[in-house]
């Protein structure tokens, strides 16, 4: 569990997307929906968990395009609807994702700070996340303006 906040241990990313605050949340808040976009290109997953509610578990496998498998656990830490979503995975790495989501125009920014146990771990990690994480807002956006329910 990552104790204390140090701004030199997170990395992140922001985007302007085309959709509104609620449609975005949603986009989490739904199990089939988030499983369609979750993770980097090429991944699919299985939820064996889903537990959208603060305190809640979400388990599940991402499959890689490799054919390899990735367990991860997490607990939701924070939920505010259509505004922010804080997950903990709580297995290694280990990490805490705030998503914040804020009305911008006709879209919303959208934040996304990845924070890790500690800078190194941020760094040693940057090659494999920075990129990923595009990755996971690029299929986020290709599912929002798709209208996939």
């Amino acid at each position: 569990m990552i104790k204390e906040s140090n701004p030199e241990a997170v990395l992140s990313t922001e985007r302007i997307l085309a959709t509104s605050p609620r449609d975005v949340f949603a986009a989490f808040a739904n199990p089939d929906r988030l499983a369609l976009w979750w993770g980097p290109s090429g991944f699919t997953n299985t939820f064996e968990r889903f537990e959208f509610e603060t305190g809640g578990q979400w388990v599940f496998t991402m499959h890689g395009p490799d054919g390899k498998d990735y367990a991860n656990e997490c607990v939701f830490r924070e939920i505010q609807p259509d505004a922010k979503v804080v997950i903990e995975h709580v297995v290694q790495p280990l990490f805490r994702l705030t998503v914040t989501l804020t009305l911008s125009g006709d879209g919303t920014h959208l934040k996304w700070e990845q924070e890790f146990e500690t800078p190194e771990m941020a760094e040693r990690l940057r090659p494999i996340c920075d990129p990923a994480n595009e990755q996971n807002l690029d299929r986020l956006e290709v599912l929002l303006a798709s209208g996939n329910d």
